[in-house]
């Protein structure tokens, strides 16, 4: 049954999703809570609020993505695929050609991302893969929720990735403060969106990064 509060509070509504989306979306959150005692995808005390927690929380990342210049999207870190599985799920539809490429090295982690995008036929690549330990890599955006602090996301783009156009992050409570020391080493653009979840966070989205002095 559709939580109608899901459909209400995510704000997705506006975004023309179908009830068919919000169905599979939900279904992932169910697959998430059965597999989380056999392999710890999320804090067992969010389970209870998976909707909000985690699956609108991921959600509200297509409001940043263009969608026409935009269509590689590699979320690094995944761990149970939040925001990667869920932004799979709501571009099937809507731009059937946006690809997710998951790197998560956990054994377990990993095949849960392709069970899940086999489940909902989604297109995506999964590597079980160290992403510190990848060079070369081309994207058009690297996304990252709850993986690692900004300055090594930043790094990682820097080091890992002979190309990509933005990197879109989760910042909390301390965000401001971690932005402006990032700014006191980096150079970049980026564009703020309020978090629909959690009034003490938001995400940015980081175009043009160049480091000062390097």
């Amino acid at each position: 049954m559709i939580d109608s509060d899901f459909i209400k509070f995510s704000q997705l509504s506006t975004l023309n999703v179908s009830r068919e989306t919000f169905r599979e979306l939900e279904e992932y959150g169910s697959s998430i809570i059965r597999r989380n005692k056999e392999i710890n995808l999320i804090s067992s005390s969010t389970e209870k609020l998976i909707n909000t927690r985690h699956i609108i929380d991921s959600a509200q990342t297509i409001d940043l993505i263009e969608e026409n210049n935009e269509n590689v999207c590699t979320d690094i870190g995944s761990g149970a695929g939040l925001p990667g599985i869920v932004l799979a799920i709501l571009m099937k539809h809507k731009k059937p050609l946006f690809k997710v490429i998951f790197y998560e090295k956990n054994f377990h982690k990993s095949n849960f991302l392709k069970e899940m995008s086999k489940k909902f036929k989604l297109n995506t690549e999964v590597y079980q893969k160290n992403i510190f330990e990848e060079k070369n890599l081309s994207t058009d955006i690297i996304i990252s929720r709850a993986f690692k602090p900004l300055p090594i996301i930043l790094e990682l783009a820097k080091k890992n990735f002979k190309k990509f156009k933005s990197i879109i992050i989760f910042l909390g409570k301390t965000g401001k403060e971690i932005l402006a020391e990032a700014l006191t080493k980096w150079q970049f653009e980026y564009k703020e969106k309020k978090s629909i979840t959690n009034e003490d966070s938001f995400l940015i989205k980081i175009t043009n990064l160049k480091k000062i002095n390097g």
